[in-house]
């Protein structure tokens, strides 16, 4: 991964608003790079830990929690949920996916 790709995926993860999500995909393809969705996963999870970047509003397109049921799927739920957005099922429905204009 480059940095201006880096740099762009952090740029646009900070521009999600509180209460939305967005998909690894959205994102990589808002970064213009529109097959790089899983190195968007890459890098929300090497985020150090205590990182202000809100990893937790970036899902799988489906807008299923890709770690569901493990000890950060649980910290990524409880953040949504703290932000009301209802997460059923370790999902979030696609109301309140971002649209971005692509």
């Amino acid at each position: 991964m480059n940095d201006e790709f880096r740099d762009a995926v952090y740029q646009i993860v900070a521009a999600i608003p509180a209460g939305k999500v967005s998909s690894y995909g959205a994102v990589a393809r808002q970064a213009g790079f529109p097959r790089h969705a899983r190195f968007v996963g890459r890098l929300m999870s090497q985020l150090p830990a205590g990182s202000r970047l809100p990893w937790h509003r970036v899902l799988r397109g489906d807008g299923h929690i890709a770690l569901a049921g493990t000890p950060t799927g649980e910290v990524q739920i409880q953040r949504l949920l703290d932000e009301n957005v209802p997460v059923t099922g370790g999902r979030v429905t696609k109301a309140y996916f971002v649209t971005w204009n692509d």
